[in-house]
């Protein structure tokens, strides 16, 4: 870990120490900003030595990938916590669709910071953003284009996102053993060479925590993490072959 980044995460450590040692004090939830799944599992790691604290997760659908964390006391009843989140849809009529990017463009183009905005959920026609509550009005207010195009944005309820439709790819094969480099060629379909190379270049994620060990022994369950190219779950060991191989089934997320 360079200097830079051992700040940065030293930086986060005290200020999820502080939301803990705020709610105990006050004696309420406190909420962390949106967080990607690295950043939850290391506020989650600390969280877990700190005494008489519990935390729970929102992020407004059961596998969004940004979320906050609430932290609150112990003995603190969890059915009064309300999830500190609000959910826009964005509307336009674009001959050409748009993307995540422009979306996320003509948010951050607001003034807002990215830790403030959850998951978008982009469709043909439209955008539903998941973000901090405190926010809405002032979007409302004032975002009316997204690129060159005209908007309309309004406030929609949790039931109405249109929740993405993952599509998957099976992979059955057998491994010599569950190194990193072997199954994310086999998941990403490139050659070990090549995995080998983009695993040393940190490119790579498991768990969403970066390895840059192409011998990283994969668990089952992990997921497999490249920018741009997607996910790749180890779901099912099945067994050795009379050649001592490992079987092992994958399942990709295009």
């Amino acid at each position: 870990m360079s200097n830079e980044q051992d700040s940065i995460a030293k930086i986060f450590a005290a200020q999820i120490t502080e939301l803990a040692e705020r709610s105990m004090k006050r004696q309420e939830p406190e909420w962390t900003d949106f967080l990607d799944p690295e950043a939850r599992e290391q506020a989650q790691a600390i969280l877990a030595w700190v005494t008489g604290t519990r935390f729970q997760t929102f992020g407004g659908y059961s596998k969004s990938e940004r979320a906050r964390l609430v932290i609150y006391p112990d003995y603190y009843l969890t059915e009064t916590i309300e999830p500190a989140l609000v959910f826009l849809e964005i509307t336009v009529n674009s001959l050409e669709p748009l993307t995540h990017r422009d979306y996320l463009g003509a948010l951050m183009g607001l003034g807002l910071k990215r830790e403030k905005i959850g998951d978008l959920l982009v469709n043909n026609e439209s955008c539903q953003v998941i973000m901090h509550p405190d926010l809405a009005e002032y979007v409302i207010l004032n975002l009316d284009k997204v690129g060159n195009t005209k908007a309309k944005i309004k406030l929609i309820e949790p039931e109405q996102l249109n929740l993405p439709q993952m599509r998957t790819k099976e992979i059955r094969t057998t491994v010599a053993s569950l190194r990193l480099d072997a199954l994310a060629a086999l998941g990403f379909g490139d050659s070990r060479t090549k995995m080998a190379r983009e695993i040393k270049a940190e490119r790579l994620k498991v768990n969403w925590k970066t390895v840059n060990d192409p011998d990283y022994q994969v668990n089952l369950g992990d997921i497999i993490s490249m920018r741009g190219r997607g996910r790749v779950i180890l779901q099912e060991l099945t067994g050795r072959s009379k050649k001592g191989r490992l079987g092992v089934i994958l399942v990709r997320f295009l």
